[in-house]
């Protein structure tokens, strides 16, 4: 493993929320000093849909495996579509070597929903996904509810409580990877 954590962007859908706050945990993580890789679904190359990729993965889809790969930890921002996570999230996962990608891997959830709730559903079924993988789940969550409340136009957010609320998430989540992995993360 690496010495960077990296964040997963959990949609493929052009400037959505989801990466909105991705762009906030990165300036987080860059406060921190924490080495960082994103990963944005949204540049998925088209031919790692194709059935044909269950087989054999195609040479683009490599970079995005590397990169879980060589990651001391994940942390995922997944909104909440329809009461679950973005079917291309599940796909991705399903897509990445099994079971290296997530075997003792450290992961984090942030979740986003236009509705009340967060996007707790999608988070809960992560949680489970990546319990059966083997992960090493860190146990903050951060749930944005009417993430469209809670963004100015410039897609920062506005309330300070929430943004301390995502730096703890990422310090407590750098402190844990570093524990579990041994490694010291920040510069």
């Amino acid at each position: 493993m690496g010495r960077m954590i990296t964040i997963i962007v959990g949609t493929n859908r052009p400037g959505s929320n989801t990466r909105k706050v991705a762009a906030e945990l990165e300036t987080i993580y860059a406060a921190l000093k924490v080495p960082l890789h994103v990963l944005d679904l949204a540049q998925l190359p088209p031919e790692i849909f194709s059935p044909a990729s269950y087989a054999e993965k195609p040479k683009s889809f490599q970079p995005f495996s590397d990169a879980v790969l060589q990651s001391s930890g994940l942390h995922v921002v997944s909104p909440e579509y329809n009461g679950g996570m973005p079917g291309v999230l599940k796909y991705f996962i399903d897509m990445l070597k099994f079971p290296e990608s997530f075997e003792r891997r450290p992961v984090c959830f942030t979740g986003v929903a236009a509705g009340i709730w967060g996007a707790l559903r999608p988070v809960e079924q992560l949680q489970a996904i990546f319990g059966y993988r083997n992960a090493h789940i860190f146990p903050e969550r951060v749930f944005m509810p009417q993430v469209n409340n809670l963004l100015d136009a410039n897609g920062r957010i506005k309330d300070a409580e929430l943004a301390g609320r995502l730096k703890k998430q990422a310090e407590g989540f750098v402190g844990f990877v570093e524990k579990l992995n041994g490694v010291k993360l920040r510069g």
